[in-house]
């Protein structure tokens, strides 16, 4: 990792400083373990570490040959045009990633054919699916594009992160405080998936939510979960300053991604 560095940054007091924090050790429950290998966990600098270390794919990456290779960190996508080229990219990968001392994690590498009523793929948080939009009021046109929402992990780290929000120890908080700790994640969350069609997952957080206040709100009352509901839908004006998702503004096509539709005459066009 020091050598991927030194291609570019001579300045010695950079380079200790960088060699320092590599050998930081890490504290888990009180001691401090010292691995031999790899950034710590967490440390501020272990994101661009990892970039600079996994760039070295990026150079030597051939598109015509393997495909393009997106690449987050240390999360990685292949686009393909045939399981041919995808057999052979992933076979790449893993030579790659050998002569960096690494290998891909066996329970996240696979290969998938996107196709209508096919299975897709989760890829940073997003669950990435090819669908085809049809009329309703008659079948004469169709759209075909990459759908994506949050994946089954986000909606789960989701829930259980209001869970988590409203569980029983937190009762002596006034219910304001909890709320305002709720619409905090809640904004935070969907700013990063809104950029998808999440409408529909949305709907599923904020139910999970009202769910889990309203039972905060009979607990403190010592009152029926009903109650609960009842004074966040009606006797509160404002819900209690929960805000709400429903109306939050999707964006299914950022940056005007690819997406097919017919033209005048029936054809499909890009």
């Amino acid at each position: 990792m020091m050598r991927a560095v030194e291609e570019r940054v001579c300045d010695q007091s950079v380079l200790r400083l960088l060699r320092v924090i590599l050998r930081a050790g890490v504290m888990e429950d009180g001691p401090v373990r010292r691995p031999v290998t790899g950034a710590p966990q967490g440390g501020v600098i272990s994101p661009l570490m990892c970039n600079v270390y996994l760039h070295r794919i990026d150079r030597v990456w051939d598109v015509r040959r393997h495909g393009v290779l997106v690449r987050f960190a240390d999360d990685a996508l292949v686009m393909c045009t045939s399981r041919e080229q995808a057999e052979a990219a992933l076979a790449r990968l893993r030579a790659l990633l050998a002569e960096l001392g690494l290998e891909p994690k066996e329970a996240k590498t696979r290969i998938v054919q996107l196709e209508v009523g096919g299975a897709g793929f989760d890829f940073l948080g997003f669950h990435h699916r090819l669908v085809r939009v049809t009329g309703r009021r008659n079948h004469r046109w169709s759209v075909t594009f990459l759908a994506r929402w949050p994946a089954d992990r986000a909606m789960r780290h989701a829930r259980d992160r209001v869970r988590e929000l409203t569980r029983r120890s937190r009762l002596l908080l006034p219910v304001e405080v909890i709320v305002d700790e709720v619409n905090r994640f809640l904004r935070g969350w969907a700013a990063y998936f809104r950029y998808g069609n999440s409408a529909v997952s949305f709907e599923k957080i904020m139910h999970h939510v009202w769910t889990r206040v309203a039972l905060v709100i009979a607990k403190r009352h010592k009152r029926s979960r009903g109650y609960g509901w009842s004074v966040l839908a009606y006797q509160s004006p404002d819900h209690l300053g929960l805000i709400s998702l429903s109306g939050t503004v999707v964006a299914p096509r950022p940056f005007k991604d690819w997406r097919e539709r017919p033209n005048a005459d029936g054809e499909q066009r890009r």
